[in-house]
C-alpha cells in the first residue's frame, strides 16, 4: 500500500488496526502486543525502531494505538519470523464518504464560483423571501 498525494485514497483512507486487531492478526496475548508496542513514557511519538512494532502518530497521550497494516506485516515477518500473516486492509466506509463529501463539496464550490462569475457576488442578490420558495 503506498501512500498518495492529490486524488484518490491516502494511506488515513484506509483502516488502522487496533491493539485487539493486532493481537488476533499475530496470535499474540495482548500483554504481548504492548510489550512489541514502540512506546515511551516521556515521547508521544518515538522515533521509529525497526526492532518495535512502531504505532501510528498519535496526537495526545489518551488516543488509542494504531497500527498500519503493513507494520504489523513488517514486525511479524522481520522480527517475530511469521513466514506467512494474512491481514485484509479495507477502505473504510468513513473513509469512503469523507471523500465523497469532499467530491460533493468541491462540485459545490465549482457551482457557486460559476455563479458568481457569470452574475456577480451574491451580496448583490437580494435575500430569497418564503414565497420565492
Amino acid at each position: 500500500m503506498t501512500k498518495h498525494t492529490g486524488h484518490g485514497y491516502k494511506a488515513e483512507d484506509y483502516e488502522f488496526l487496533s491493539v485487539d486487531e493486532v493481537q488476533t492478526a499475530l496470535g499474540r496475548s495482548r500483554a504481548s502486543i504492548y510489550r512489541y508496542a514502540n512506546t515511551a513514557i516521556d515521547s508521544l511519538n518515538p522515533p521509529f525502531d525497526p526492532k518495535r512494532l512502531n504505532p501510528e502518530l498519535r496526537k495526545h497521550k489518551e488516543d488509542p494505538l494504531m497500527f498500519h497494516p503493513s507494520e504489523v506485516e513488517r514486525f511479524a515477518r522481520d522480527i517475530l519470523g511469521i513466514k506467512q500473516i494474512t491481514i485484509a486492509v479495507q477502505v473504510s466506509e468513513h473513509a469512503a464518504n469523507r471523500q465523497l463529501l469532499h467530491q460533493v463539496l468541491d462540485e459545490l464550490q465549482e457551482i457557486r464560483d460559476l455563479l458568481k462569475r457569470d452574475r456577480g457576488p451574491a451580496s448583490e442578490y437580494p435575500a430569497a423571501s418564503e414565497s420565492d420558495m
